[in-house]
């Protein structure tokens, strides 16, 4: 049904657990299917995400696209990061999906991004 692709991301994620120290940490939730989504991140002084890592429990579309976001957002400028998209989510994912599972393949992404935002906010306002 899935891609291989996301069952192997869903049994053997990329970048799960916490960082040690940590620029930021943000946490998304989906109440309408109990996915939850944590990401943590360190930045470079010149703004690219050097680290990420992510904690969650959800479906294989939730925890799979955390797994190939997080492989991706690696050595991103974080302003680039912020740019991704729905688009840029279902070509990492490679397959269409409805409105109800489009959601559980965002999540993981407002969870970065929101962790970027808050990141940069805090270090405007330093």
């Amino acid at each position: 049904m899935y891609q291989a692709l996301l069952h192997d991301h869903y049994q053997y994620p990329r970048n799960k657990g916490e960082l040690v120290t940590a620029d930021f940490t943000s946490y998304q939730h989906n109440p309408s299917c109990g996915d939850l989504i944590t990401f943590q991140g360190t930045v470079s002084d010149s703004g690219l995400l050097l680290q990420v890592a992510f904690n969650g429990t959800g479906c294989v579309i939730s925890q799979a696209t955390a797994s190939l976001l997080s492989e991706k957002a690696v050595g991103m400028p974080i302003g680039q990061i912020q740019l991704l998209d729905k688009n840029m989510v279902l070509q990492l994912i490679g397959m269409e999906l409805g409105p109800t599972r489009l959601k559980c393949a965002l999540l993981p992404l407002d969870a970065l991004q929101q962790g970027i935002a808050e990141y940069i906010h805090k270090k405007r306002n330093v």
